[in-house]
């Protein structure tokens, strides 16, 4: 079999396991992939080597193809989401000092009430929150949207958005700088061991199947390398498979925290595999049913008519024409390529409207 070789970046998150596991299993060498795994430092960084075809392909946030497709953000490039790696896995938080004055206020963390946690934060505010997350064009700052202006009648003066890489944020939080962040695990995880923090709400709890990261490719790559593309869908949709199932998750941990990969201890890594979290250093872990998904639930499928979700929200954000931004959106999921790589191998795939 003639090998052929490509390269996907990818930032040190728990949801990049799909990616980590089609490698270290083999499951991309068997479909003749040579696949190159390249760390990257931040989402802007991992946008840039991808627009400039420094890299074949990338683990991304939902948003980020979309936005890119938009001509929005520092590098634009007309980018297609070939799959969803992963829904749900992100982590609202609080400072230790704003934890504090939310509980001596009365509050409970159940880890499980949007409602009760957005009025507490709410009469808790003496200015605006800090609140970071990862990147301008993400699913946290959506989630973030949905909750605390669509749900809990927020204004937006009373929060600050403030982007920090994902491996930045427990120092943010340590030195003050934030008072919140949403975040994808095990940096929320990470946030609580050496910031402190303590962890409020799942992103499950304000958006049940969240499409948080997807695969993306630039366009024109897609169009050439047509076989390559679904030999990707393959390797991946059996990886993600292999995810799914209990009896595997001590070695995910294991060939997670690897160096070369997320260079993390397990114990900071194996919560979100096991829908499990530690709220805070003093609390007992928290179940959290559905915390995060790689293949349950028609995961993997790129639902175009939640790509058109995240082209409203782009739109309004950037004041540009709902049904453009839609339409871009829409075609940047690519159904037809995953319905193309694994239909011949017998799966059962969504009949409902895309």
């Amino acid at each position: 079999m003639t090998m052929r070789s490509i390269k996907c970046g990818f930032l040190p998150l728990v949801d990049c396991a799909p990616l980590i596991i089609a490698k270290e299993l083999t499951f991309a060498a068997q479909e003749g992939l040579d696949l190159t795994l390249v760390k990257q430092p931040s989402w802007s960084a991992l946008r840039d080597k991808l627009a400039l075809g420094h890299i074949d392909l990338a683990h991304m946030l939902s948003p980020m193809p979309v936005a890119m497709s938009l001509g929005l953000g520092g590098m634009p490039a007309n980018i297609d989401a070939l799959m969803v790696l992963s829904i749900n896995g992100t982590v609202i938080g609080v400072s230790n000092e704003l934890g504090q004055k939310l509980e001596g206020n009365g509050w409970v963390n159940t880890f499980n009430a949007p409602h009760e946690t957005s009025k507490a934060l709410s009469a808790a505010a003496s200015g605006p929150l800090r609140i970071g997350i990862p990147f301008p064009f993400s699913m946290h700052r959506i989630l973030l949207e949905m909750w605390l202006f669509q749900s809990a009648n927020f204004d937006p003066s009373q929060v600050e958005i403030i982007t920090v890489p994902p491996p930045k944020m427990a120092a943010a939080v340590r030195d003050g700088f934030l008072d919140m962040f949403c975040v994808g695990e095990p940096w929320g995880t990470v946030a609580v061991q050496q910031s402190g923090a303590t962890l409020v709400l799942p992103g499950a709890r304000i958006w049940e199947c969240a499409p948080e990261k997807v695969l993306g490719v630039r366009h024109d790559w897609a169009e050439a390398n047509p076989d390559t593309c679904r030999s990707l869908v393959r390797a991946i949709y059996r990886a993600a498979n292999w995810l799914g199932q209990a009896e595997n998750t001590l070695l995910a941990v294991e060939i997670l925290a690897r160096n070369q990969h997320l260079d993390l201890p397990d114990h900071a890594i194996e919560p979100a595999l096991n829908n499990c979290i530690v709220a805070s250093s003093e609390k007992a872990p928290i179940r959290s049913e559905g915390f995060l998904e790689f293949h349950q639930r028609a995961t993997n499928f790129p639902w175009r008519s939640q790509a058109a979700l995240i082209g409203d929200k782009l739109a309004s954000w950037h004041g540009l024409d709902p049904s453009y931004a839609q339409k871009v959106a829409r075609s940047c999921f690519r159904a037809d390529i995953y319905r193309d790589a694994l239909a011949p191998i017998g799966v059962e795939l969504p009949r409902d409207l895309e």
